[in-house]
């Protein structure tokens, strides 16, 4: 395998594989995507198509099955993450997947079994780009260089008004079927978090659904909402350090997403951005009248080479890369769980991986 071209059947292929990961998988010499399978044929022909893809399959277990089928590429919505991951690694093939991981913390137990059956296959999830251009440079601030001290307090906002008119169709996000426990940005900037700041320990949420009713996208019936609009999450770690965390997709002319950190020896914010590659890092001592930019250096700056980092992943090539593994999914998973029973039952829940 290691001088063969890796074979890839894709298993959804909606914009996110054909906007981001097939530009990335096309810049490579040593893959291949040689099957596809989508949700209606016709799309899935339109796709194989456009991207030369020579087989296109009307069912899903049929790429599984593939011999000549390295990497299952999993573009779904989360509600098909774990049947076929569980049944991709059955197989023998490696997986990449979409984010979120799964639906809830038990698919993500069954993929975590899975992936613990199979050592030698390679399972990654795809990151969000939110994060990742100042990455290494906010692991070396909180990391070596112990910018803000012990951390004691974090903000975390993230507002928009993606949900603010009630007459938005219920999308696949807005559709617990589909969805699960995901909601809204959670589970990106938890991932996030989890990178930076280490896995958190227990949380109490506060959760609301203000538009009861939204047309269905395909029917236009009206169809009762299921997925909150508006997560509130107080997020104890191990170290003591409280975080604030807000996601809310109601409100109106609200600020660019932002992470604020403030510890025994400064502050350091995080504004996240609209545009990716525009993200900016803020800090300030302790003493110090006021913030400063914080600049991301050329040689820590991430860009999107998703792709290229998970091939390099199956083939056994070390690299510095940001891609979840599965005991990073289960954490984040674990603590989306809290949340969702914390935010059912008005008590504190402990996160339990």
């Amino acid at each position: 395998m290691a001088n063969e071209k890796l074979k890839i059947g894709i298993i959804g292929a909606g914009s996110i594989v054909r906007q981001r990961h097939m530009p990335g998988l096309a810049a490579l010499d040593d893959v291949e995507v040689v099957a596809v399978c989508n949700r209606h044929s016709m799309s899935a022909r339109q796709f194989a198509e456009e991207f030369n893809v020579p087989k296109v399959a009307y069912d899903w277990h049929e790429i599984v099955g593939m011999d000549d089928v390295d990497i299952i590429w999993i573009g779904t919505t989360p509600y098909m993450h774990c049947e076929i991951t569980v049944a991709a690694l059955t197989a023998g093939k490696h997986v990449f997947c979409q984010s979120r991981m799964c639906m809830n913390l038990d698919e993500a137990r069954q993929i975590a079994a899975a992936a613990a059956a199979h050592p030698d296959r390679v399972v990654r999830f795809c990151p969000p780009p939110m994060g990742m251009g100042g990455d290494r440079t906010m692991k070396r601030l909180l990391g070596a260089e112990r910018f803000v001290g012990e951390v004691r307090q974090l903000t975390l906002t993230s507002v928009n008004g993606v949900l603010l008119d009630p007459q938005t169709p219920l999308g696949w996000r807005l559709q617990k079927e589909q969805s699960g426990q995901n909601v809204l940005t959670l589970g990106i900037y938890l991932e996030v978090l989890d990178r930076w700041l280490g896995p958190i320990s227990r949380v109490t949420a506060l959760n609301r659904i203000w538009t009861r009713e939204r047309p269905h996208p395909e029917t236009g019936v009206m169809t009762p909402v299921e997925i909150p609009e508006s997560v509130n999450v107080l997020a104890e770690y191990p170290n003591g350090a409280i975080g604030v965390l807000l996601f809310n997709g109601v409100s109106s002319h609200g600020p660019s997403d932002h992470l604020a950190i403030h510890g025994t020896e400064g502050t350091l914010v995080y504004d996240f951005n609209v545009d990716e590659n525009l993200e900016q890092i803020e800090g300030a001592k302790r003493g110090e009248e006021s913030m400063s930019p914080i600049a991301i250096p050329e040689t820590e700056r991430r860009t999107w080479t998703v792709e290229a980092d998970f091939i390099r992943a199956v083939r056994g090539i070390p690299g510095d890369d940001i891609l979840p593994d599965v005991a990073a999914g289960l954490r984040y998973m674990a603590v989306i769980d809290a949340i969702y029973r914390s935010a059912g039952t008005g008590r504190s829940v402990d996160v339990v991986v």
